[in-house]
């Protein structure tokens, strides 16, 4: 699989083998990233691979925690509320993310590569994030299935502190990534509203002129059409 086919299937994978990636693989991650757009070119991230036992024995601890924390905001009604979403809704869809975080919880420690990646000045993820991506796109491409998480926000200088990070220079971790093989079914997220749902055209909450009933993606998908709008007269 290239890229560009890795764009079209790539989604969060929590479930993963703890078979090791090659670090030539990892380069190759690594290289998709820092080849990302950034403002002025500054190039002001960096990515801190771990992949000791022990450390991520120490970080499993945080992460827990971290959880905990993020869950009880969610239950406090601070945290991960959907505008589109009835109360039923939400509960069954929290109850598939919790079983699948469960499982990325428990199995931490067995999770094959962590990239820390942090960022000076990031005008609210401008800069990072499509380095991100890149790298999560690099790892489909190499078979590889990645999760971004944020959640350990919670204890960032514990974290921080733990992996030695020059904060007094103004660097901020902005997410952890976990990369890993995959462990059962990998394909196309599906669980997504429909482009004509939440999208509009030329003013809020006017038609944007087609229906996408089932997804596109990768081209070629069988049954995938799009439904055109009438001319307006």
């Amino acid at each position: 699989m290239d890229v560009h086919e890795a764009l079209y299937t790539t989604r969060i994978m929590r479930r993963m083998k703890p078979d090791p990636i090659p670090l030539e693989s990892q380069c190759r991650i690594l290289d998709a990233a820092i080849r990302a757009p950034n403002g002025g070119n500054a190039q002001r991230w960096h990515f801190l691979a771990v992949d000791d036992p022990g450390l991520k024995a120490r970080l499993a601890v945080l992460y827990e925690s971290c959880r905990q924390q993020e869950y009880a905001d969610i239950a406090a009604g601070r945290l991960g509320a959907a505008p589109h979403e009835d109360a039923a809704q939400r509960a069954e869809s929290l109850a598939r993310i919790k079983k699948s975080g469960d499982h990325f919880t428990e199995h931490f420690t067995e999770i094959p590569l962590l990239v820390f990646v942090f960022a000076v000045d990031d005008h609210g993820g401008a800069n990072i994030y499509p380095a991100i991506w890149s790298s999560l796109l690099a790892a489909r491409a190499e078979g590889v299935g990645g999760v971004l998480t944020t959640v350990l926000r919670y204890e960032a200088g514990a974290v921080c502190d733990l992996l030695g990070v020059p904060t007094a220079d103004g660097w901020r971790q902005i997410a952890m990534l976990a990369f890993g093989y995959p462990l059962g079914r990998w394909g196309v997220a599906a669980n997504r509203r429909p482009v004509h749902e939440v999208s509009s055209r030329n003013r809020w909450g006017a038609s944007f002129g087609a229906r996408v009933p089932e997804p596109l993606w990768p081209p070629g998908t069988e049954g995938a059409r799009i439904e055109f709008d009438p001319p307006a007269s």
